[in-house]
């Protein structure tokens, strides 16, 4: 049985920093596509970075870029958000997804590939 367990969300005041992780059991990383997406109240979900499984192809939303870095760590079964700058509309909860590398890269799909439990990040300004 496959799980992704997201952690290091927390509330933080505007221009502080988080460090978000998933780990995951029941499959092997280095298979994967593995992102970030985050979804706040009354809005669709939405892509934050994605990174195929060498780290050579990633995403980030224009609205990230610069202020977030995303790393993975194939051997832990493990991927990390760096989040700097934090801004109030950054506010949502942030879920990190498994996808196979034949879907669409970084898709929003819940249907694509596997998705943890959610971690919430509140930024106050």
């Amino acid at each position: 049985q496959v799980q992704l367990v997201e952690s290091g969300g927390g509330s933080v005041q505007a221009g502080g920093s988080l460090r978000l992780s998933c780990t995951g059991s029941g499959l092997t990383f280095a298979d994967y596509v593995m992102g970030w997406f985050r979804q706040a109240p009354g809005k669709e979900r939405e892509a934050v970075s994605c990174s195929n499984w060498k780290g050579r192809t990633t995403y980030y939303a224009d609205s990230v870029k610069g202020r977030f870095t995303i790393s993975r760590d194939n051997a832990n079964n493990a991927i990390y958000l760096q989040m700097n700058s934090l801004k109030p509309e950054d506010t949502a909860m942030y879920y990190c997804a498994a996808q196979s590398p034949f879907d669409d890269f970084c898709s929003t799909s819940q249907t694509s590939g596997y998705w943890g439990q959610g971690t919430q990040v509140t930024v106050s300004s």
